[in-house]
């Protein structure tokens, strides 16, 4: 049994078939207060069907967030061709999906979530196991040195969020370190080609410094 939080409009369950399993169900407004008022549900669960437009700001909202559950959106099938990454959710349940079926997706959403805090950190495709010192982009295990391995931990524990170079050389490098603020470009550098296909994680800022950006862009 999970502890379920529905953000809708609406007080009725958008999905008849969830009434019907063993779950902690909570309907809750579709506003961000709605999660500081239940801090300990396991997985959230957001009503498309209602407010499509609201829907789409909150799954934003809660993406930024950086939630540590998953978050599913419950979609109508004419809404699906609009459902794309920038939504940053865990996956999506149609209204009339069977017992079976939202079962299936609730708990395998709920273990995937408990497995990325039991093994580290997954983000854009790019995982980080901290207890192995092993780190796979798109599945693929990375060869990296301790200190590409220190700096990607690092960027991907921290989505979103901008980095001076002098930030993270004293973040990632420390205090003591007396090389200069371009052994982080070329540490980037370097992890940019070794994450191929998924190089585009690392942002850079113009005149700033650098990102971990879940959508690729660089600014």
């Amino acid at each position: 049994m999970s502890r379920i939080l529905l953000l809708s409009p609406s007080s009725a369950s958008v999905i008849p078939a969830l009434a019907l399993l063993p779950h902690d169900l909570t309907v809750a407004p579709l506003a961000p207060q709605s999660l500081a008022s239940h801090p300990d549900v396991e997985l959230v669960l957001i009503d498309g069907v209602t407010d499509l437009v609201g829907a789409k700001s909150m799954s934003t909202i809660l993406s930024s967030a950086q939630l540590p559950v998953p978050v599913l959106i419950v979609l109508s099938d004419t809404s699906l061709s609009v459902l794309d990454d920038s939504w940053g959710i865990s996956d999506f349940l149609l209204p009339s999906a069977s017992l079976a079926e939202v079962d299936a997706r609730i708990r395998l959403a709920v273990q995937s979530a408990s497995d990325n805090v039991a093994n580290g950190l997954s983000h854009s495709g790019v995982r980080i196991d901290e207890s192995s010192y092993q780190a796979t982009a798109s599945g693929r295990p990375l060869d990296l040195t301790f200190k590409e391995f220190e700096l990607l931990r690092y960027l991907v524990a921290n989505p979103g969020r901008v980095f001076t170079r002098e930030q993270l050389l004293s973040d990632v490098w420390g205090y003591d370190y007396f090389g200069g603020t371009r052994t982080v470009d070329v540490h980037v550098r370097r992890l940019r080609f070794k994450l191929g296909d998924r190089e585009s994680v690392i942002g850079t800022v113009r005149n700033v410094g650098y990102r971990f950006a879940p959508t690729g862009e660089n600014e």
